[in-house]
Parts: structure tokens; sequence; C-alpha cells
């Protein structure tokens, strides 16, 4: 996971940290320090004077004696110069930029590179940091700052599912992000878990969708509650809720069409759905390898019904991370599962430490 964010933020971060320290001595070379001039002056004042030749031997002695220690106070002053650096905003801007393209290329938001920016600028910015270790402050302001990208409130799914029955929960996201199989994976934890679940066919509209979720159903062992296609979708999710009530079901799983978040007219019916069924769970499910798209889509999806967890499918195969770092930052809502492969078990519950372990941050 996150494979290619990891080795360009690695090799950008030892970019960043040579080229600071090659700046530190270049400083030190190209800017002595006035007390290195001192013992000059003082020969030419003593030249000028022209003195007696004794005089000026004792003179020279004399000035000997003092300048050693001051010859010493401006090594120690040299070395502390080369020891530590201190960053200037300017230098910053030029030195961020290199960040800045490594996390626009693994499709990090542009809101979260902005809030990266600003912690690392109160870490760095005209801030005496040690030469050896500004490598391993930049990796400690980003550990803090990517692991602040996933504070939005999150809660234990099977804790709350327990508080009322049925439990109506309703999975949006477009065509192809893995929601049904995703679903599936839902009834398949539930189930594991001794609770039971119905699932509702509410995508009535793409072709097949009923069958490769009924297919899931009695792979599962679960009650299907099914229209024909072209039906009212709400009307599925009704059905469904009132089957688990005669039932006595723990949980109602209503799968949605995979409408595009820029359809008006079928984000519209939506809205119509989350009106009748009123679930008492709102998931966002979106693919995380296509990165500043699931971003946009989960935003959209939240204007439109309100969004209250997010599960991104496929974060196995995705190299970049763009969308684990940023998706929940955005929305201001909490990742709760990510899928791991294709399989029912292959279902993980989300612990941001994963995603810094795979950056490569963890201590």
């Amino acid at each position: 996971m996150f494979k290619f964010l990891k080795e360009k933020l690695k090799n950008t971060i030892s970019r960043i940290s040579k080229k600071v320290e090659d700046e530190a001595e270049e400083e030190v070379i190209e800017k002595p320090r006035p007390e290195e001039k001192r013992p000059e002056k003082e020969e030419e004042k003593i030249e000028e004077k022209k003195k007696p030749e004794v005089k000026i031997e004792k003179k020279k002695e004399v000035k000997e004696e003092k300048v050693e220690p001051e010859k010493k106070g401006f090594l120690g002053k040299i070395k502390e110069k080369v020891a530590t650096k201190k960053i200037s905003e300017a230098q910053f801007e030029e030195l961020f930029w290199n960040l800045e393209v490594a996390l626009l290329e693994n499709n990090v938001a542009a809101e979260v590179i902005g809030k990266i920016k600003e912690d690392l600028k109160q870490e760095l910015v005209e801030k005496p940091i040690r030469r050896m270790k500004i490598e391993k402050t930049i990796e400690e302001s980003l550990k803090k700052s990517i692991g602040e990208l996933f504070e939005a409130e999150s809660f234990d799914m099977l804790e709350i599912i327990k508080q009322k029955k049925p439990f109506v929960k309703c999975f949006v996201g477009i065509n192809g992000s893995g929601k049904t199989t995703t679903i599936a994976k839902i009834a398949h934890l539930l189930k594991e878990k001794g609770l039971s679940s119905v699932l509702a066919a509410s995508d009535t509209f793409r072709a097949a969708s009923i069958e490769q979720l009924q297919k899931h159903a009695d792979s599962l062992g679960i009650k299907l509650i099914k229209h024909d296609y072209g039906s009212d979708p709400a009307a599925v999710a009704f059905d469904a809720i009132k089957h688990a009530e005669s039932k006595n079901l723990d949980v109602v799983l209503i799968d949605t069409a995979g409408r595009m978040h820029a359809n008006v007219n079928l984000m519209d019916e939506m809205k119509k759905i989350i009106r009748v069924a009123k679930p008492d769970l709102k998931v966002f499910v979106g693919e995380s390898i296509t990165g500043n798209d699931c971003v946009e889509q989960a935003k959209k999806f939240d204007e439109a019904v309100g969004i209250d967890a997010i599960i991104l499918s496929k974060a196995d195969v995705d190299e970049k991370g763009g969308a684990a770092v940023s998706v929940s930052y955005v929305t201001k809502k909490p990742i709760i599962y990510i899928g791991i492969g294709q399989e029912y078990k292959d279902l993980k519950e989300f612990d941001s430490e994963l995603v810094i372990k795979n950056l490569g941050l963890a201590a």
C-alpha cells in the first residue's frame, strides 16, 4: 500500500535535508564573521604607526596572546553555525515546492497540502535546527500533520448497530467503486458477529445489478428484497425495512444505483431513497486508487445526502494513497473500513497508524 507515495516522500525529504545542509556550509564559507578580520586591522594599525623594531615585536607578542582565545571562540561559533541552521520563509517556500510536487503527483488534495505546509512552516521557519536532525524534524512534522488528518470523530459500527433494531444502512457511490461487493463484505462481517441482516436491491437501473447482489445473497445465505428493473428504488428500500421488522432482523443493507455525483436528476432520486428509508447510517464507498476523483465524489455525495462514514475499496492495490490521506480531512467524515481484496473476509477496520506506517513515517 502507498509504495509510490512512500518512495516519493523519502526521496524528497532527503533532497531537502541535503540542500539545507549544503546551504549551511556555504554560508559559513562565504560569509565569515567580523571577528575574523579583527587581527588584520590591528596589524595594519601597528604598521601605520611605524614604531621601533623592539616595540613592534612586543606588540606582536601581546597581539598573539590576545588573538589565540579569540580564534578559539570564533572556531566554536563556526562549529555552532555548521551544526545548526535557520531556514528563512523564502528558503522554506523554495524547499516546500519539491514536497508539494511529490504530494500532488500522488493525488493528495489541495486542502491537505495546505495543512501540511502550514504545519511544516511552524516547525522549520526561523527555528535553529541541528543539521543532522533536519530530515528527522521534517519526518516528525509530517507524521504529526498526517495523523491529524484523521481526527474526524470515528465510531464502532458494530456497537452502534446494537442500539436500534432494525438498523438501516444505505450505501452510496458511483458505478465501479466496489459498492455492491463492499455491501456483501459487511453482510459477511455481521453474520460472523452473530447479527442478522437483509439486503435491499435498490439499484434498479444498472443491468445485472440485481443478479449480482442475488449471487452474494445466495452465497451468504441472506434474504434479498428486490423488484423489477425500472421500478422505484425507494419502494425496494421500504419493503426491505418492513421485512426486517416482521422477521426481527438486526440490519437492513441498502444497495443503490451508482449515480454519477454530477448528475442532478439521479442525485435527486438518491435523496428520495434517503427520505423514505431514513437510514441510520449513510456510507460512501469510493475507490482508493482513483485519488482526487474519490475525494470529489465524497464531497458531492456529502453535499447531496449527508454521508456519515467512508469505506475505501481496493486499498491494497493503491500505490499512491492520495484518497486515504485526503478524503477524511476534506469531508470531516471518518473512514471506518478499507477493502483489501475480493474475498468476503477482505475488509479491514481502518487504522490511521496503518497509513503512517505505509508512508514510512512510523517510529
